[in-house]
């Protein structure tokens, strides 16, 4: 195996274990570290040195537009300022090819965060439900996860050879 290819594998797990810290933090908080949105762009820059792909200039592209659109998404309150960030950050390495399959990846995987909270606190859903969302029910879903589970497909996906940009 070649060495720019340990080295991506390292640092595609390096991320991981960064986004898995994110995501303990944002179920226990609802906060993502800025520390780990920091650490995953500078983690960027030898994951782009190691290859062509994601082209950087790519790379930029797409994180521009995830942070433009979870930045408006953001504005109107459906989202935090942490998941804007960490969506833009991870972006970094979808590129543009691949930004689509993150928004996805993101999407499917919030579902399921979505479904376990509903699991894990069905009273709290019912009264949701009775209610019509009008009301203080607490923290909300910690979406950070379900940025963090897209990231990690995206990230592993091209390495293990079934997601091609």
């Amino acid at each position: 195996m070649p060495l720019t290819e340990v080295a991506r594998f390292a640092i595609a797990g390096l991320a991981t274990v960064i986004l898995a810290v994110a995501s303990v933090s944002d179920v226990r908080s609802r906060k993502i570290p800025n520390a780990c949105v920091l650490a995953l762009i500078v983690l960027f820059l030898p994951w782009a040195v190691m290859g062509d792909w994601p082209a950087a200039f790519s790379s930029l592209m797409a994180a521009v537009v995830a942070l433009a659109i979870t930045f408006a998404l953001y504005g109107l309150g459906l989202c935090g300022a942490g998941d804007s960030k960490l969506f833009a950050a991870c972006a970094l390495f979808a590129g543009m090819a691949l930004l689509a399959h993150l928004a996805m990846a993101t999407a499917m995987a919030g579902g399921v965060v979505a479904l376990a909270s509903i699991a894990s606190r069905p009273q709290r859903a019912a009264v949701m439900l009775t209610m019509r969302g009008k009301g203080d029910f607490g923290p909300g879903i910690p979406y950070g996860v379900a940025i963090s589970l897209g990231a990690v497909i995206i990230l592993w996906g091209p390495l293990a050879g079934w997601l091609r940009p």
